[in-house]
């Protein structure tokens, strides 16, 4: 027996995502809810037309809120009421279940899944899994899942259903949605986003200094992944000494001293889910 899923901004970016992956999967029957014109047009270039949004809560087992983290205190304020009893309300980040922006209900599941993305470091053989960044198409990704309330059958429901979103699969990995907030926003978009655009500054300060902008990105592009494979233990060596001692005399001019506990602490990364879902605290 199929089940039903709902998919709330079935044509947004993330939702157009997912249909591609879901809306032929035998496994599933897909209701679409877009509100805005434009989403309604890449849904028909997609071949799929959407349902009433209050028919398809109706028949939904599972809910997809595949819409910004800003509106989801709003619109789920607006469609938990109207769920059966023992619906599945799966968000796509840890943001609304770890800031409490969900409707209090104890009948229904909450339950959260993200993605990895395809990483760096992949031995995929094809160009279109090579060129593949988000995943979802051709590369295989992992992804993180959390049961944030509900019974332990649905943690088993809601996961299928995400390795059907973002397949194809690398691994599937438990964790909670303190521990998936912890990595993001905490470390990959306040941290390692922050040190990649610094990254990318470095590089626009050597071109308007007189190197030549071919030269910087062939040099820079070229050392980041050595200097990544080196950093996570994949290369098998380790740096230069003259590249340790860069290091340690650039870290007391880069960092704070207490940047860790300024990003990386469950204070401030409470305050990062708060801000992105616009909840005070």
């Amino acid at each position: 027996m199929k089940t039903t899923i709902a998919l709330m901004g079935a044509g947004g970016k993330m939702g157009c995502r997912l249909t591609d992956n879901l809306k032929d999967h035998p496994d599933y029957e897909i209701l679409y809810i877009e509100v805005s014109e434009a989403g309604r047009v890449r849904m028909a270039e997609k071949g799929v037309s959407p349902t009433a949004q209050e028919e398809a809560l109706s028949r939904a087992q599972v809910v997809v809120l595949a819409v910004p983290d800003a509106l989801i205190g709003r619109i789920s304020a607006g469609i938990v009421p109207l769920l059966n009893p023992g619906t599945v309300v799966m968000g796509l980040d840890p943001a609304a279940g770890y800031a409490g922006v969900f409707p209090e209900r104890t009948d229904i599941t909450y339950f959260a899944a993200h993605p990895c993305h395809p990483p760096l470091f992949m031995e995929e053989l094809t160009r279109e899994a090579q060129t593949d960044w988000f995943g979802g198409y051709h590369a295989r990704q992992s992804v993180v899942c959390a049961l944030i309330q509900g019974p332990e059958e649905h943690y088993a429901l809601g996961e299928r259903i995400a390795g059907a979103m973002y397949a194809p699969i690398l691994r599937m990995h438990r964790i909670t949605v303190e521990q998936m907030a912890i990595l993001e926003p905490g470390v990959v978009e306040t941290t390692c986003a922050t040190l990649v655009s610094g990254m990318k500054q470095a590089l626009d300060e050597a071109i308007r200094m007189g190197v030549p902008e071919a030269a910087a990105w062939d040099f820079v592009m070229g050392h980041i992944r050595i200097e990544l494979a080196i950093i996570f233990g994949y290369a098998g060596f380790p740096f230069s000494d003259g590249a340790k001692l860069a290091i340690e005399q650039a870290q007391s001019k880069i960092f704070q001293p207490d940047w860790k506990q300024n990003v990386l602490s469950l204070e401030a990364i409470r305050e990062q889910v708060l801000a992105i879902t616009h909840k005070e605290g």
